[in-house]
């Protein structure tokens, strides 16, 4: 199951998600919590699929996205600061885990179906 699910969207969503949940109850641990859940969910495929090295390098892209997007919401404004550190999240998750994900199945199908 982990090798099928999207990380992109994931980590894009928890930015996303977690600053509109913070900006909607005025409380930054809410947002937080919900960016957490959506971190962890991307740690635990990404540790599944890729293994350690990708998942250390995801997470940490993921944690300077965040960050720099609190500097970057001092020139923009929130939303768009937001949903740049979504967009470069998503990215790196998708080039580095998601667009690899299936390739190894996709072989092992298609030899199994050469050979019987």
């Amino acid at each position: 199951m982990r090798r099928d699910v999207r990380t992109a969207p994931l980590a894009a969503a928890g930015l996303i998600a977690g600053y509109a949940v913070a900006a909607a109850s005025g409380s930054r641990p809410l947002g937080g919590a919900v960016l957490a859940a959506f971190g962890l969910a991307c740690v635990w495929v990404w540790l599944g699929r890729n293994g350690v090295r990708t998942t250390v390098i995801l997470t940490a892209v993921g944690l300077v996205a965040f960050a720099l997007s609190h500097v970057v919401a001092l020139l923009t404004g929130p939303w768009p600061a937001v949903l740049l550190a979504a967009a470069a999240a998503a990215a790196a998750s998708w080039r580095l885990s998601d667009s690899r994900r299936g390739s190894v199945g996709s072989r092992t199908r298609a030899q199994a179906q050469t050979t019987s």
